[in-house]
C-alpha cells in the first residue's frame, strides 16, 4: 500500500484549485467578454458621476473611463500573420491608455509623488510606444525622435500637459 505524502496532496490541491480558477475566469469572460477589465465589486464610473459631490473626482473617473474603453477597443485587432506587428498593435493602444490615465493623474491629482509618478509614465510609455513601432518598420510621428537618436531619452520635467492645471514645478 502506497502511502501519499502531505507535500503530494498539497500540490495537487493546489493545482485542481488552479485549474477550477482558470476555467471559472475563462467561462465568466465567455459570457461577457465587453467587461474585462472592470473589477467585481468596484462602482460603476456612471454612479460616482451621479453623486453631487467631487466633480474633480467625476471628471477623473470620467477621462480614465473613456481612454480604458478607447485603449480596449483599439487593442481588439485583425491579426496579419506577423506576430511582431500583431504584438505592437495591441501593446500600443495599451501604452497609449497608460498615457491618457497618466495624463488624468495630473490633470485632476494633487498628490507630487503620484504627479511625478505619472510624469514619469507618459515619458516612458511614449518611448516604449516610439522603440515598438520603429522596431517593426512604421514611420515615426513627425517630430519623434528614434530611440537610436540623440534626443529620444527626453527628461521627464521636460514632458508636461499643457492641458494640467498647474504648474509642473516639483517640490
Amino acid at each position: 500500500m502506497v502511502l501519499l505524502s502531505r507535500s503530494f496532496i498539497r500540490k495537487r490541491a493546489i493545482s485542481l484549485a488552479t485549474t477550477a480558477s482558470v476555467a471559472a475566469t475563462s467561462f465568466a469572460l465567455a459570457q461577457d467578454p465587453a467587461r474585462t477589465y472592470h473589477v467585481r465589486g468596484t462602482m460603476p464610473v456612471q454612479h460616482v458621476a451621479d453623486r453631487p459631490d467631487g466633480s474633480d473626482e467625476q471628471s477623473f473617473l470620467s477621462e480614465n473611463d473613456a481612454a480604458m474603453n478607447r485603449m480596449m477597443a483599439d487593442m481588439k485587432i485583425k491579426p496579419t500573420g506577423d506576430v511582431d506587428r500583431d504584438f505592437v498593435a495591441m501593446m500600443v493602444p495599451h501604452h497609449q491608455g497608460a498615457v491618457d490615465m497618466a495624463k488624468a493623474e495630473l490633470k485632476y491629482g494633487h498628490n507630487e509623488q503620484l504627479r511625478r509618478l505619472a510624469q514619469e509614465i507618459i515619458v516612458t510609455q511614449q518611448q516604449e510606444i516610439t522603440v515598438m513601432r520603429h522596431a517593426v518598420g512604421d514611420d515615426l510621428p513627425l517630430g519623434a525622435a528614434a530611440p537610436t537618436q540623440p534626443g529620444a531619452m527626453p527628461s521627464s520635467a521636460s514632458s508636461h500637459d499643457p492641458g494640467s492645471h498647474g504648474s509642473m514645478n516639483m517640490k
